[in-house]
């Protein structure tokens, strides 16, 4: 009998998972960074900023992004590698994917770029100086066994930085959880044209594991040391693991 997990608060089979995210993904991927602005208020660019100047990468250094979408990241690891490093942009979502190549390369930024898998990464181990995952992670269906391949691919000494929506300050729950299951959905409406992505996503949020809970699944999945910086109230957290 097929295992259950959870697609935002329904209960669905894992093999159906992968398909149902999928569906989400193609559906807002031409209005994902419109969207990600207004539901952040910007704030999701101060997020990224913070990985990327504190993350110690370096020029020649190699950079997986996983689950990189539009590009964000992989725009700024590419500027900070520089001609001699190597910035790989991935996801599993063809849409997303397409978008994220497409304005990078309107940038002039030719960088090569996977239709891949986090549970199955297409890439040797020891390879990269640093993975990063944003937003990603909570959509993955085995995020224990997308951990360990991110731990194998790095090399050791290098650092896997993992930005997501995290377990906010006790006291801003009430306002968050009106803001998430209110707000969202009538803003995806009105821009996106589909509320019911952006239910999951708020869905979704409140189903990944709080800091302390992905600080040990790091851990548990090779990793040697992990620490995690809360922003915005815990709104996010960015965590880092060192492989040793």
């Amino acid at each position: 009998m097929d295992k259950t997990t959870h697609f935002g608060f329904k209960t669905v089979a894992e093999s159906e998972k992968a398909a149902k995210v999928a569906d989400v993904f193609h559906s807002v991927a031409k209005k994902y960074d419109v969207m990600n602005d207004l539901m952040s208020g910007g704030l999701h660019r101060v997020w990224k900023h913070f990985t990327l100047t504190t993350s110690g990468v370096k020029a020649g250094d190699k950079v997986l992004d996983i689950a990189g979408g539009t590009g964000d990241l992989s725009r700024g690891w590419a500027k900070r590698v520089g001609k001699s490093g190597e910035v790989w942009l991935t996801d599993i979502n063809s849409s997303m994917l397409t978008v994220g190549r497409d304005r990078l390369l309107d940038e002039g930024l030719i960088l090569p770029v996977s239709l891949a898998d986090a549970e199955k990464l297409p890439f040797p181990e020891n390879y990269f100086d640093a993975v990063s995952v944003a937003f990603g992670l909570r959509n993955m269906t085995h995020k224990d066994a997308a951990l360990k391949e991110m731990c194998r691919v790095l090399k050791p000494g290098g650092k896997l930085m993992v930005l997501e929506f995290s377990k906010v300050w006790k006291p801003l729950s009430p306002f968050y959880d009106f803001y998430s299951f209110k707000a969202l959905p009538v803003m995806g409406k009105l821009v996106a044209n589909d509320p019911d992505s952006y239910q999951y996503l708020a869905e979704s949020i409140r189903m990944h594991p709080d800091q302390e809970t992905l600080k040990q699944m790091m851990l548990d999945a090779g990793f040697g040391k992990v620490d995690y910086h809360n922003m915005s109230g815990g709104v996010v957290a960015l965590h880092k693991g060192y492989k040793f």
